[in-house]
């Protein structure tokens, strides 16, 4: 008996299972075209970006090796196209070389350049916050007060692990223009920071010492 009533509940479960199917096999053939259309528009992308990628990889070093040989003459437009790419990887190594060798000496175009990395190219935190900080590094000498104080807020106002260069860049920013108030306010900041880099804290601790002390 017990095995008649399995029997019949196993044959009523498959009907059903049957059934199923049966009443609904548009909508199940259309979730099915729609997952595997999915599947193909991500591996398609994926393989476009990187194709991309390969591409920006090669014009790089290309650029780099004609350089390094003599050859200059399309450095520096390769390096902006790459950088106008807004890829996380290869862009910010074109503005790095750019300026590392400085190609460029209009200092509007190279922050031009800084504000398509910061504000338009999708990078890690703190590889952004790097940059950020190469910005104010770049202009402090030319640069007032609020411009380098606006450029580095995203930083000093964060947990970054740049927060403590950005603060000494500050301290060093107003001692250089005479304002020893304010600088010794951001060297203090430095010794109260957690995670500070220790070799600026030793400096900042320096400085407050022979320079700041009274």
């Amino acid at each position: 008996m017990d095995e008649d009533l399995a029997i019949i509940d196993r044959d009523t479960r498959n009907q059903k299972i049957k059934d199923f199917f049966i009443n609904n096999k548009k909508p199940l053939i259309s979730i099915c075209i729609t997952i595997i259309l999915i599947f193909l528009s991500f591996y398609t992308y994926k393989m476009y970006k990187d194709n991309q990628r390969e591409k920006l990889s090669n014009k790089y070093n290309s650029a780099i090796i004609m350089h390094q040989n003599g050859d200059g003459t399309i450095l520096v437009s390769s390096m902006k196209e790459i950088i106008e790419k807004k890829d996380p990887s290869y862009s910010p190594l074109a503005l790095y070389y750019l300026l590392d060798n400085n190609l460029i000496s209009n200092k509007d175009e190279i922050n031009d350049l800084f504000n398509i990395l910061i504000n338009k190219t999708s990078l890690e935190k703190e590889i952004r916050n790097l940059i950020i900080y190469k910005k104010a590094l770049f202009n402090a000498d030319t640069i007032n007060e609020n411009g380098i104080l606006e450029i580095l807020n995203p930083i000093i106002n964060s947990s970054s692990v740049w927060k403590s260069h950005a603060l000494y860049l500050l301290a060093e920013y107003f001692y250089s223009k005479g304002e020893k108030l304010k600088s010794k306010e951001f060297f203090n900041q430095i010794l109260n920071t957690e995670n500070a880099n220790l070799d600026i804290v030793k400096e900042a601790q320096k400085r407050l010492n022979r320079d700041l002390s009274e």
